[in-house]
């Protein structure tokens, strides 16, 4: 008893002796003010997703001042926040037709996790065979390191209010969590996807009324789709119970990883403004929700269980801006080489129409698609470009044009492009194409010839 009451007094004594302590270092400080601040830099780069961060890397190597803005917490964008993390294609008819920085990174995450490659040299049966499984999460380590080696100032949770150009300036006001930004550059490449730089930039953008719906991935687990009795299951699930495989996370072939997952189609899914961002967020998780709770109550599914959940519902097509080129579908289908093609491309016409079916076109043996500079430049711009899903193309040739490799390759490309329009003081349309691919090049970039 008087053990326990000496115990008892020792950390009565001790705990007097620390509160005092702790408490002195408590103190009032001002009410938190909005950080203002004024910056300048040579070349500013707005969406950190599949082109934007190769473009922000390709104009840092390049060594350019370079500032990449990005709305949300990580670079990556449809590979990792969407989820879509099996990027393509890089191949096609057995030989690579994109590389430079983009596959370097690819390349890098496959390598770092230990996974294999497809047999590039055998044609597939299917063309997503030829899509690259890597790790999400790598995927995003490994951009932000590559940006912070080559000197980008990465700006998270920004996202431009106003934009002006005045005396050969761009003139950007930027607002995030506690900061309001002005940034004064000489070149933009708008990389949102969704145009929306060059739309507040005063230039001209494209939609359809009936967009293409997006796509909410996720994982399941807890069953077993080999013990599953599928008469006894509505045929309506069985494609969502199939694609997961379940149990194990990987399913490994002799020549390659693949990552099963699903996904629930999301009608209209707009990423443009926060407010359709919302929406579509919203609808997604509100569709999978119900989907779970259907599903549980199945034969055989007692325990499903949710495994993974990406962040964000994966955006398809919004808006693309009006180029000096206007890439159709039967430029794209025929392997057309422009004079200024700067990247290739290589995916089938692929139209998504609201989850009730997909309008597929493939391209013929041997035919590969090119990009052409010109459609990087809004019609009556100054000192601006565009790289990716906003490409200058029609609805078909988007709906192809969109995929994550092609997007790297227009990243690439435009960053080449903003940095050599900088040293020369001029606007990109007046650059020498040649130029621009000889840099290209020098980097590693793939540039498509004449057969």
């Amino acid at each position: 008893m008087k053990r326990r009451l000496m115990l008892k007094s020792m950390g009565a004594v001790s705990l007097g002796m620390v509160t005092p302590a702790l408490a002195k270092g408590e103190s009032l400080v001002a009410p938190y003010t909005v950080k203002e601040e004024r910056i300048t830099t040579d070349i500013l780069v707005v969406g950190g997703g599949s082109a934007g961060s190769i473009a922000a890397i390709q104009a840092g190597r390049a060594g350019a001042a370079t500032i990449l803005i990005e709305s949300g917490s990580q670079l990556g964008g449809t590979t990792t926040t969407g989820g879509v993390s099996f990027p393509g294609i890089f191949h096609a008819w057995g030989k690579q037709i994109i590389g430079g920085i983009g596959w370097e990174l690819v390349m890098d995450c496959v390598e770092l996790n230990g996974d294999k490659l497809p047999n590039f040299s055998k044609i597939p049966d299917s063309h997503w065979k030829h899509q690259v499984t890597i790790n999400a999460s790598l995927y995003t380590l490994l951009a932000e390191e590559k940006c912070r080696e080559a000197g980008v100032d990465i700006r998270y949770y920004e996202s431009p209010t106003r934009i002006e150009f005045n005396d050969g300036k761009w003139i950007v006001e930027s607002v995030g969590k506690g900061t309001k930004t002005t940034i004064i550059c000489n070149q933009i490449i708008d990389c949102t996807g969704n145009a929306l730089i060059a739309s507040m930039a005063g230039y001209d953008v494209l939609r359809e009324d009936d967009t293409q719906p997006g796509s909410l991935i996720f994982r399941l687990g807890g069953y077993d789709y080999n013990s599953l009795d599928m008469t006894k299951i509505p045929k309506k699930y069985h494609r969502v119970l199939r694609q997961n495989m379940l149990e194990n996370s990987k399913r490994t072939s002799s020549e390659h990883t693949y990552v099963p997952y699903s996904y629930v189609y999301v009608p209209g899914a707009d990423s443009t403004t926060s407010a359709t961002h919302t929406i579509a967020n919203n609808e997604g998780r509100n569709t999978l929700l119900k989907l779970v709770r259907e599903l549980k109550v199945l034969p055989g599914c007692e325990n499903l269980t949710l495994v993974d959940l990406k962040t964000e519902t994966a955006v398809r097509e919004t808006y693309r801006i009006d180029g000096l080129y206007k890439m159709n579908k039967d430029d794209y289908t025929s392997g057309k080489v422009f004079e200024d093609a700067i990247s290739h491309s290589f995916y089938p016409i692929d139209l998504h129409r609201n989850g009730k079916s997909i309008y597929q076109e493939f391209l013929k043996p041997d035919v590969v698609a090119s990009i052409p500079l010109r459609a990087l430049i809004p019609k009556k711009s100054q000192n601006f470009l565009v790289a990716g899903r906003c490409v200058s193309s029609d609805r078909l040739a988007n709906s192809a044009l969109r995929v994550q490799a092609s997007c790297m390759g227009m990243g690439q490309a435009a960053a080449v492009a903003a940095v050599l329009a900088n040293k020369k003081g001029i606007s990109p349309a007046d650059l020498d194409y040649n130029e621009v691919k000889d840099v290209l090049k020098k980097h590693g970039a793939i540039i498509p010839t004449h057969a």
